[in-house]
Parts: structure tokens; C-alpha cells; sequence
């Protein structure tokens, strides 16, 4: 099996400040105070649980997503790998201008109806973009196969994992709309049967880690605790899954 756990940065303030700088690597100004609190907790949970135990880190450069990963390595022991194709969308000659002023500069491009056209000269494009995550996937995945890695990114990054892997369009904004929580969880999962690899979802936007801030008490993680991929499936029907085999 190969394992990819997609973990999303902490709030940063390019998702609480709408009027601050476009954040790409120069305007990225990293996580607000409660995006440190959730990536502490995340590493909290994942140092005491043992529910992860990657061979391989990589992390976005991005400094919000660079901050989460330096914040949650140390649960893991390793060191960090930093790759620039786990990079948000880039903006281009965009990055680090008010956003008002980019705007007026550069105009705000639909990219429902031009998934072609760069926010500003320089930057990606929806189909650009999509295009890098879907290479990076392949190349992490063929790099990396049949090991357990754990990568630092973004939410644009783990919205496209869905598309690349259930084989969805890539060069249009797709109709339905994914809500990544800062500091979650995305497990894909790829196995072999019959010499056919096929992805699995196994859980998508676990952040129970962040659920005990503001309250009294907090969570009390268990000691090897069972991860969802780790429990028996058992379907309710008998469906035509590389599982039960049947539809053959």
C-alpha cells in the first residue's frame, strides 16, 4: 500500500484578512496565533496517538504551510522535505499587493468562465494549476510507492487530490465544491489487485484535534489509537468492489 496523508495549513491570516496582501510566498504573512494553536494540537494528537507513522515529510514553502509543518514534525521525528509543487495556486506578479489594488491592476478573473486566463502575468491558471498538482500526485506516489508519506499543503492542493484521483475534469472549476478545515486530515490510500492500482478515500477533513479549543477540558487522546484505515470494512450489500469481487 501506498499512504498519503494531505494535511491542510492552520488559519493563516490571508484567510481571516481579506484586505491584507495576496499570499503567495512574498505576501504569505504565515498563521494567526489560532492557526499556531492548531497545528500544536494536531501535533499534540498525532505525537500521542502513533495513528500516523510516515516515512517520508514534505512540505509546502509557502510560510503558512511551511509553519504548520514545523510546528508538527517534531511528532514524527523526521525531518522535513520542502517541494515548491505543494504549493497553493501561484498568483504571480500579483503576490504581496493589497488586494484592492491587484484587483484594479489585474482585473478578477472568473475562473469558472476562464480557466485559462493567470490571476496576474507570471502567476497559474486553474488549468495550470490543476496540472501541477495532478504531476506532483503521480510523482510523489511512483517516488514514494508503497511507503507512508505525509504532506503539508494547502487547500486548493487537497480539493485537486479529489479530481486527480476519481479521474474528474481538470481543466474547468468543477460543480461541486470542496470545504478542506485548516489542520485536517486527508487520507488517500492506493493498493493493487489483479495488477490494477486503484486510490481510495479512506477520511477526509479530520480535525478533531481542534474541537477542545475554548472548551474546559481537553481532549484525551489514546495511545495507539485505530486509525480509520486500519478498521474491517464491511458493506452493508454486496457491491461490486475489488473487495467482495463480484460484478466479474
Amino acid at each position: 500500500m501506498t499512504n498519503l496523508y494531505l494535511i491542510r495549513h492552520g488559519e493563516a491570516f490571508s484567510n481571516v484578512d481579506r484586505s491584507g496582501p495576496v499570499a503567495g510566498v512574498g505576501g504569505d504573512l504565515g498563521l494567526t496565533p489560532h492557526g499556531r494553536l492548531q497545528a500544536e494540537r494536531l501535533r499534540d494528537r498525532l505525537a500521542t496517538t502513533g495513528e500516523i507513522e510516515p516515512d517520508v515529510l514534505l512540505a509546502s514553502t509557502m510560510p503558512r504551510a511551511r509553519q504548520t509543518a514545523e510546528i508538527v514534525a517534531p511528532a514524527f521525528g523526521l525531518e522535513l522535505i520542502f517541494d515548491e509543487d505543494l504549493h497553493e495556486r501561484r498568483p504571480g506578479e500579483a503576490d504581496g499587493l493589497p488586494i484592492e489594488e491587484a484587483i484594479a491592476r489585474y482585473g478578477d478573473p472568473d475562473v469558472r468562465k476562464e480557466p485559462f486566463r493567470p490571476f496576474s502575468p507570471g502567476g497559474e491558471s486553474w488549468a495550470t494549476f490543476t496540472l501541477r498538482v495532478g504531476e506532483m500526485l503521480d510523482r510523489v506516489a511512483r517516488v514514494y510507492a508503497g511507503q507512508t508519506v505525509v504532506l503539508f499543503t494547502h487547500g486548493g492542493v487537497i480539493d485537486t487530490s479529489f479530481l486527480v484521483f476519481f479521474g474528474m475534469a481538470t481543466l474547468v472549476m468543477p460543480q461541486v465544491r470542496f470545504f478542506t478545515y485548516n489542520t485536517s486530515i486527508t487520507h488517500w490510500q492506493r493498493g493493487e489487485k489483479e495488477g490494477v492500482a486503484r486510490w481510495r478515500l479512506v477520511r477526509y477533513n479530520d480535525d478533531l484535534h481542534v474541537h477542545d479549543i475554548g472548551a474546559e477540558e481537553r481532549i484525551r487522546w489514546p495511545r495507539n489509537f485505530q486509525a480509520p484505515d486500519e478498521r474491517r470494512e464491511a458493506p452493508a450489500l454486496p457491491l461490486p468492489t475489488e473487495e467482495t469481487g463480484a460484478g466479474k
